[in-house]
Formats: C-alpha cells, structure tokens, sequence
C-alpha cells in the first residue's frame, strides 16, 4: 500500500490525475494519531489534555502495519459538547483556570514548544483533488455537438423530421455556449441559414419567374416568408441559450430572428431579379383596387405583402416612394379626366370618395401614417390647391346652381375640400354674389310681392341650414351672410311698386305680414307656414296648444328680417296704420301679441334657436322715439275704455236708460294716422247719444273738439226674422243699412237708389256693404236679380228664409283692398318725412361746422341718418339745393379750389 505524504515532506508536483478546475481541501491523518473525542475520552486529566494540546507533534508517526488499531469510540452527538462531567475540559470557555495558565505562559504569536522536543514550526495543508474526472478534449466535443445540430438545421430547413429531440439539440448549444464556445456556433448558425435560404427559397423563386406574373411572384414570396418564418421560429427555440445570453449582450450583433429577417431580405427581396417584380405585383393589386374592388383573397395577398414590407424593413425605402410615385401619377390622370368631362357638383362627389376610399385604404391595408399623409397631400395638390381646380371649385354659377338646388351634402363636401388647404375665405365671393342676386329676384318682383316676405323668411331659413351644416357655423361665411342679406334688402329702386319713391319695398311689406299674423292668429300663421313647407306633427300639435306661443315665434322670424332693414320709416309708416285698424276694429287675435311686438320694437329683444345653437339678440331694432306714437295708440284705447266707463256710470246715476248702448273710443289725433271723413246718414237715436256723450265729455275737458269716424265704427243689432231671432254685428255701414228694413216685412223691396239717399253713401262703399249683406256667407237680404255684383237697378228685401244654427253672428264687411291711391300716398309721405329728416340733419351740421366742403357734408349726412336708411348722394345734394334757395347756407369756395359751403346764421 502506497505510503501518504505527510504535511511536511515534498509537495513538489502534481497527480497526472489531478484536474486543474478541481480544488478539494482535505487533510490526512495518521491512524496513530488521536481525535479530538479519543483524547478527551483517554485522558484522565486536564493537565494531560493541556499537554495534549500544547504540545503538537510536527510529523506524523510512520504507518506501523504491525500494531494493531484500536477502531475510536464514537460519541452521540448531543453529548459531543456537553462538558458537565468533571473529567472534560470546556475549550470554548477561556476563564478554564487551565487555559487561562497556559494563555498567560505563552505571548500571542510565538511559536509554541514542544515537550517532545519536536519542530513547533507552521504547518502546511495541501489541497488535492480526489474526484476521478476523465479527461475530455473541448474541440472534439464542439464538433461531436455540432454534427448533430448541423444535421437538425439541415432537417429543417428542408422542413423534414428532426432525428434529435429538440431539448437534447438545445442543451448541445448551451453546453456550448458554457464553455466559450458561443462565438462559432453563432458563426456556423448563419451560415447554414444563408445555404439553406438561397437552396430552399431563392432558387426555386428565381426558377418561377418566367412562369408567374408580378403578382404571382409576390404570392409565392409571401409564401416563401411564411414558411421561412416558421422554420425559424424552431431554430430559435433550439438556439434560444445563444440568442439570450451571448447575442443579447453583443450590440454588434443581430439577434437570431434579426438575422433570419437579414438573410431572406438579403437573398430573397433584394435579389436583382425578384425585387421589382415583388414591388410591382404589390402596386399592381393597389391599382387593381382603386379601380374595381380586390376579391377577399387579392385583399388578403395585399394585406399580408405591406406586413412582410414591414417586417423586412423595406416598406420606407422601396415600396412607399414606389407606390407614392405611382398613386401621383394616377391622381393627376383621374383629376384631368373628371374635371373635362363633370359638373362642380359631380366632380366635388367623385374628388370626395376618392379622398375618402384612399384614405381608408391606408387604415385597411395598414399604410404607415407617413405614408397616408403623403397620399393625403397628393390628393389636395391635385384636387384642390392647382389653379385650374380652384377656380372650378370656386366657379360663382357653380356654386349658385348648388346653393339652389338645396344640395346640402355637395356643399359640405366642398367645404371639406377647401378647408383642407385652408381656401374656406374664398368661398364668401360667390356665397354672397348668390344671396345678393337671389334677394333682388325676391324683392323686386312685382307679380310676386305679396309673398316677399314668406320668400324672404324661407331664403333666410335655407341660408341659415347652409351655414351650420354645410358651412360648420365658419364665422367669415356668417359675416357674408348677413352683409350680403342686409345689402341688398336695403336696396332701392324707383319703380311702380314704390311709386317713383326711392323707399325700400321690404318695409312695407314685413309690416303688413305683422298685420295678418296679429290678425289672422294661428290661422294665418298656418297658411303663411314658410314656402308651403308642412309643419311636422309635433310642431302641429304644439301649435294647437298654445296659440300665443306659434305667433310668437313668427313674429320673431319677421323681426329676423326686419333687423337688416336700415329705413324704419317705411315699416313705421304701415305698421301703424295696421296697428290703428286692429285696435279700433278689435281684429287682434291676441292682445297680449300685440303688446309682445310693441315690447319687441321698443327693446329689439329676440330669442331664436338655430338648432343646437341657441341665440340672444339684444339691439334697439326702433328705440323709445319710434314706438311712442305705438305707445300712445294703447294708452288712448285704455283711456277709452276708463271714459265710457264713467260716462255710463253717470247715466246709471241719473236713472236715464237710453235706447241705443253707445261705446265712444276718444283717440289723440297726433298719435293715430289720419283717415277721411266718410260722408254718412247715422239714425237718429245714435246722433242723440253721441251729442249726449259729446256734452259729457266737453264737460270734463275744456277746450278739446271731436271729431266723429263713423267708418270706424261697428254695431250689434237683434234682429226677429221669419226663421228666429238673431244677433247680428256688423259694421256701421252695414248696420245703417240694415235699419232702413225695419218695421218692414218680407216682401217689400227697397231699391238701389232709395238705399243710397237713405244711408248718404257713395257708390263704392254702398256696393261692398250691399255685397256682403246679399251676397255673401250670411245673406240676410235678398237681391234681384241674383248675381255676386251689385248694380244700381237691382232691389233688396228681407231674407225670409234665412236661418243659422248660431244665435250671435258676425257678418264680416267685404274688405277693399288697399287702394294704390292710398299706397301712393303712404310713400310719398314717407319720401317727404325723408328729406325733412335730411334737411334738418344739413342744418345742423352747418351750425356746427359753419363752413365746409361738399364732400365732408356729404358724408357726415349719411353718418348721421345711417340708422334710418343709407341715403343716396344725389338726394344729398338736392336737399342742399332746396336750403341754399331758403337762404340757410350758400356756396363757397375754399383757398384750394374746393366747393364748400357756408352757414347763414
């Protein structure tokens, strides 16, 4: 048996056995040496265990094979540390009275003496290695390994069965990898990627080009991708060891899948024969689509191609600036096409979709958003932004044609297309060219003025409907709107319908539109719905239920063109002589409408909804000083009402009890309009009440004069018929003629002319009573001959055979209709008022000014009487004329040469 090297002898040398990564410590005793728990067993005093320990020996003994060897007795081990007996000694305790002595005898760090006179030098431990590893030789492992992925890559590339499971193949390239061999696995690994893409995939690519067209080359490289990918999904998952932890921390290097992607781009796509074909097979199905839509499986091809642009990273520098190049082309083709031979309205619908069809293309096929910004750009340079297209866009008739024919979806989309190049401004040129052109259609058509209004409000209406949903409410096109309204509302024509007045017509008729809305009530509001346009059902039956509410909105609709009038004198005019008639024929249909329209005037207050958009209109639409004469109309009928009261009162006093129940309305002759004096025989109880009412009233108020309007005037008269007795109220007119048959019976017939003598009226009024009496719904007489007119031969009597279901009946008077007599003279009064008006302005300004040139004076009049209506210069000048022959101001001339004038005090 070999002898063991002791601590002190040679260690010069290793074991050929020995491996250098091993390191085992152990240290080798000789049998003959005692153990700690022998010595602590076999000693019977501390002193000899002191020594024991003092005194180590510096060699072991030789192996004596000769002695026998006692086997060491073993200690349990919960009793190895237990020092209770009196025979053990407590080493780890350093106050042992034995320790202590022997720490004391000898100072730390000197060597320790032997009492066998032994060397006491440091002892020397020797690591060796015991395992029994055999030795292997890392290269032939390397290539062993490698074989056997060689063959799995192999396998797979060509899309065979592995022989080797893919956890013994991973665990080969980890071992690998674990003993440094990283660099050359990743090496060999790419270059079996590049064999087996060009064997597997670019050959046979390449073989097909003669076979296949573009887009079947593209198919078939897609494919090839595809399967590429899969297979290197299995490589990766082998080699993943490698991939995650020597490529992950090598920047300069691609990871698997990098590399894999860099080889087929480099093989495959970037092949000089297969590049072009697989770009153009991709814009080919692209140009396929922009004109008949791709088959679900041609989308899928085009879909799945962009992917693997992207993938291969190609996508930015070879398909986009190929397919942009090709998309500009096209676009400027198609736009030169469709505007030779399209309308604006149809060019707008087809530049439109094709916007929109490109663009969700680019969502569909998923086109980089650089990509779809530029195909965006394209579309509006070629659609929009080029000269030619704009002024097709722009085109005035165009747009008239599509503002006229309500296309609200067109013009949103060309408001869509202007706004893309921020053009929207341009478009109030022709938006106000149409409103001003349809307008003056509207308001100077004579065979059509009845309906201007209704017209108008229905223009207005659809202008309004462009503006939000065509327009988006855009704020300059708002601006033109109203300017190009109130420019040619305003607008002035001496004409038949103004009687060679410079008056704008609009006032006058939006004045009597008030007057049949506040007359009529709902029923005119119904037949003046706007443009013959049917409310809906809900409308309808909101109308029904509050009456106040619909004429209220009305009235709000009219007041919406009554705020661009600029000359109020006009309206003023006709309003209150509409107003008089209304108040004194108690026509209202709504008291409280009527005070409503005064409040509106007065105040300009006006809430209106525009769909969703809710407006408050606060302005002085006429002020104070235009509605105190409106003002004062109320205040006189109430005063009426309070004096007939009183009078009656008085009477009730005096115990008188006349026949007839007068009712006297006294009106201040400043406030109401004036009207002739009617030529007319009263019955003789009437003129005896009204000189008793006249006495009274004299009484009270000294100094004032009365003047009777009997053709104002109105009667209820209870009639005994042969068929029942009936209530009739009827006009004074028509009351004055009924009384001529009382006390007479059926048969008696009265003529023409009797009844003209009797009633002193002349020929124009007396037919329209007669008419309404004998002609009309209610014919309480009869006339011979029968007939609808009146004639001065024909004869009159009772209608015996009149009956009604109603007791109380009002036989509404056959109205004239406005006399041009009458018209005329309106304006020319309001004409008058105007240059009165102008006048007094010149005058003042001369006061102030005491000299100054004619072109000032010009336009400081028209600032000063803007807010009645823009004047025309030459009215300006005639009225100058008409005060420097009244001597207020003569001509002069200025040190420049000027005209100017001077202010005669």
């Amino acid at each position: 048996m070999p002898r063991a090297k002791l601590p002190g002898e040679s260690t010069g040398g290793k074991r050929k056995d020995q491996s250098p990564d091993e390191s085992i410590t152990t240290t080798q005793l000789s049998s003959s040496q005692k153990t700690l728990p022998e010595s602590f067993k076999s000693s019977n005093s501390q002193e000899a265990l002191i020594n024991a320990v003092q005194s180590p020996s510096t060699k072991r003994a030789k192996l004596d094979h000769s002695s026998k060897s006692h086997p060491p007795t073993t200690i349990a081990p919960n009793k190895m540390y237990d020092f209770s007996k009196p025979n053990h000694i407590d080493l780890t305790n350093r106050n042992t009275p034995a320790i202590m002595a022997t720490v004391q005898k000898k100072p730390v760090g000197m060597a320790r003496s032997s009492d066998t006179g032994l060397d006491t030098g440091p002892k020397k431990l020797v690591v060796k290695n015991l395992r029994k590893t055999p030795r292997s030789d890392p290269e032939k492992y390397f290539n062993d390994v490698w074989a056997k992925l060689d063959s799995a890559l192999s396998a797979i590339l060509r899309n065979e069965k592995v022989s080797c499971s893919n956890e013994e193949l991973y665990r080969g390239s980890e071992n690998l990898c674990r003993q440094g061999r990283a660099a050359p696995l990743f090496k060999n690994l790419c270059e079996n990627c590049r064999q087996g893409i060009s064997n597997q995939f670019q050959k046979p690519l390449v073989s097909q080009l003669s076979e296949l067209d573009d887009i079947g080359i593209l198919r078939a490289n897609i494919e090839a991708w595809d399967a590429w990918n899969a297979r290197l999904k299995t490589i990766r998952s082998i080699f993943f060891f490698l991939d995650r932890s020597y490529l992950l921390h090598s920047p300069s290097l691609p990871s698997i899948e990098e590399m894999g992607t860099n080889e087929f781009r480099t093989q495959v796509f970037s092949h000089r024969a297969l590049k072009s074909r697989i770009l153009n097979g991709a814009c080919q199905l692209v140009a396929t689509d922009r004109q008949t839509n791709l088959t679900e499986q041609d989308s899928d091809l085009l879909r799945k191609a962009i992917k693997m642009f992207h993938s291969l990273g190609v996508y930015t520098s070879d398909f986009e600036p190929e397919l942009l190049g090709r998309s500009s082309s096209y676009f400027a083709s198609w736009s030169d096409q469709k505007a030779e031979t399209l309308d604006l309205a149809h060019y707008i619908g087809e530049s439109q979709s094709l916007i929109d069809r490109e663009l969700q293309r680019c969502d569909t096929l998923g086109l980089d958003s650089t990509t779809r910004k530029s195909l965006e750009t394209y579309l509006e340079d070629v659609l929009v932004d080029q000269d030619d297209r704009q002024k097709l866009l722009l085109s005035t008739t165009g747009i008239a044609d599509l503002l006229r024919s309500d296309a609200i979806e067109t013009l949103k989309q060309l408001y869509n297309l202007l706004q893309r190049r921020g053009l929207c401004e341009k478009l109030r040129a022709p938006f106000e060219a149409y409103i001003a052109d349809q307008g003056s259609q509207i308001v100077f058509d004579e065979a059509r003025e009845q309906e201007m209004v209704v017209r108008l409000l229905y223009f207005k209406e659809k202008l309004d409907t462009v503006w939000e949903h065509s327009f988006s409410l855009h704020e300059g096109l708002g601006h033109s709107l109203r300017e190009a309204f109130e420019a040619f509302i305003n607008k002035s024509k001496r004409s038949n319908m103004t009687w060679g007045t410079d008056n704008p017509k609009p006032g006058e008729m939006i004045a009597k539109h008030v007057d049949m809305v506040l007359k009529g009530g709902l029923r005119a509001v119904s037949a003046t719905t706007v443009a013959g346009k049917s409310e809906n059902k809900e409308d309808a039956d909101a109308s029904s239920e509050d009456e106040d509410v619909e004429i209220n909105r009305q009235l709000d609709q009219v007041l919406e063109l009554f705020r661009f009038v600029h000359g109020k004198a006009v309206f003023e005019a006709f309003y209150k002589r509409d107003l008089a008639r209304r108040l004194l024929l108690n026509r209202s249909a709504s008291a409280d409408a009527e005070k409503s329209m005064l409040t509106r005037l007065k105040s300009g207050l006006s809430i209106f909804d525009l769909d969703f958009v809710r407006f408050l209109i606060f302005s002085a639409e006429c002020g104070a000083g235009f509605t105190h004469n409106l003002e004062q109309m109320f205040k006189d009928m109430e005063l009426a009402r309070e004096e007939v009261t009183s009078y009656k009162s008085q009477l009730e006093e005096r115990g008188s009890r006349p026949s007839v129940d007068l009712n006297v309305s006294v009106l201040s002759a400043s406030a109401w309009p004036s009207y002739p004096d009617v030529p007319l025989i009263i019955p003789r109880e009437v003129q005896q009440q009204a000189a008793v009412f006249e006495k009274h009233y004299k009484l009270k108020h000294s100094g004032r004069k009365l003047t009777w309007k009997h053709s104002l005037a109105h009667c209820q008269l209870k009639a005994n018929l042969p068929k029942g007795n009936k209530e009739f109220v009827v006009s004074s007119y028509q009351a004055v003629v009924l009384l001529i048959f009382k006390d007479r019976s059926a048969n008696d017939e009265i003529p023409y002319e009797h009844i003209q003598a009797a009633t002193g009226l002349d020929d124009v009024e007396l037919k329209r009573t007669l008419q309404s009496l004998a002609c009309a719904k209610y014919r309480v007489l009869s006339k011979t001959p029968k007939g609808k007119e009146i004639g001065e031969n024909d004869t009159f009597s009772i209608n015996a055979n009149f009956s009604d279901p109603k007791y109380r009946i009002k036989i509404n008077q056959i109205q004239a209709k406005e006399s041009k007599e009458e018209n005329k003279e309106t304006h020319e009064r309001v004409a008058a008022d105007r240059n009165y008006e102008t006048q007094a302005a010149i005058v003042r300004i001369m006061k102030a000014r005491r000299i100054i040139t004619h072109a000032e004076l010009v336009a400081e009049v028209i600032t000063a009487t803007k807010s009645r209506g823009v004047l025309d210069p030459t009215e300006i000048k005639k009225n100058i004329e008409k005060l420097i022959e009244k001597d207020y101001m003569e001509r002069e001339e200025t040190e420049d040469g000027r005209n100017a004038y001077q202010y005669l005090a």
